[in-house]
């Protein structure tokens, strides 16, 4: 195998070979030779050390081919081994009588710590510390809980949450404020307006529907009525006049 500096540029190549769990003979690339660390390897050791082609091979290889694949390995992995994101960090809480949760979301890499401090000290009484979780695009997420039913309103501002990541030197510092906190409080509650307005549009469909069947009802009877008037008009009409006709 080899080491390669990325700083000077220096390589160092190393070649052992163990037998039966134990070291068995070495490879001293600045001397070219090999090394016997036990008397059964001497005949070996001597075999290679005349072996010109295998030492040549062996130096092409530690200083060369190996150096090499390993710059190239890093270059692929330099946008995952150097890439650090920083996470968006909110405060949370379920009801008022809940803890307030500092959940940071989509930092990388996982290597991240967060925490309460009152008065510019960490403070660890009443804090809950979550495990850090992986989100579905690679990135990763946590929280800390803090909780405040035994923090007087006033004192609220003497917390904050303070976020570390691995390779970035400034903090991400969250104050603990009361118009901050995200809650779904009224959301979860029974929605009584929202009903009562579907109640109240119910109720004005069917006063509307009742006035146009009165309205319809009335005109029915009102014709009926005037039909029932003509045909008694025209009857008594007719009784007068075989009552007024002569006789003969």
């Amino acid at each position: 195998g080899c080491e390669w500096d990325d700083e000077t540029d220096e390589v160092t190549g190393y070649r052992q070979d163990g037998y039966d769990g134990e070291d068995f003979i070495a490879f001293d690339l600045k001397t070219g030779t090999w090394i016997a660390p036990k008397p059964e390897a001497v005949i070996t050791k001597n075999k290679w050390d005349n072996d010109k082609a295998f030492i040549a091979q062996r130096k092409n290889y530690l200083t060369q081919i190996c150096p090499e694949w390993v710059k190239k390995y890093v270059n692929y992995g330099s946008r995952s081994l150097l890439r650090t994101d920083l996470p968006s960090v909110s405060l949370l809480q379920k009801s008022p009588s809940s803890p307030v949760s500092c959940h940071a979301t989509g930092f990388y890499p996982d290597r991240a710590t967060m925490f309460w401090r009152k008065d510019g000290q960490d403070f660890h009484e009443d804090v809950d510390h979550g495990e850090i979780l992986h989100n579905h695009d690679g990135t990763f997420q946590m929280k800390v809980d803090l909780k405040v039913s035994s923090v007087k309103p006033e004192d609220w501002r003497r917390y904050d949450c303070v976020f570390q990541l691995y390779g970035v030197k400034d903090d991400i510092i969250t104050k603990l404020d009361k118009a901050a906190v995200r809650t779904n409080e009224g959301s979860s509650e029974f929605p009584v307006g929202a009903v009562v307005g579907v109640f109240a549009v119910v109720i004005l469909l069917a006063l509307i529907a009742g006035f146009f069947i009165w309205k319809r009802r009335n005109n029915t009877q009102q014709k009926g009525f005037n039909s029932a008037n003509g045909s008694d008009t025209s009857s008594i009409n007719e009784e007068q006049g075989k009552m007024l006709k002569p006789t003969e």
